[in-house]
């Protein structure tokens, strides 16, 4: 009984924290790339250097085993 008031305090809280004030009407100009751009970017990279290092390994199996050659 005491998990279940906790999961209903945690399932309440998160939208009364998130209270974000209303804009204030002034246009900021960006100066320079925000963390979440940076953060994306560093997870494309990711993504790119584990699928052609997955890539590599699998063409590099291939390569290394025989080809059945036909039989006379």
């Amino acid at each position: 009984m005491r998990y279940a008031s906790a999961l209903s305090l945690l399932l309440l809280a998160p939208p009364a924290l998130a209270m974000v004030p209303p804009h204030s009407g002034v246009i900021h100009t960006r100066s320079m790339p925000e963390l979440s751009d940076i953060a994306l970017f560093g997870m494309a990279v990711g993504g790119v250097w584990l699928a052609r290092r997955a890539l590599r390994k699998r063409f590099a199996k291939q390569a290394d085993t025989p080809a059945d050659t036909p039989k006379d």
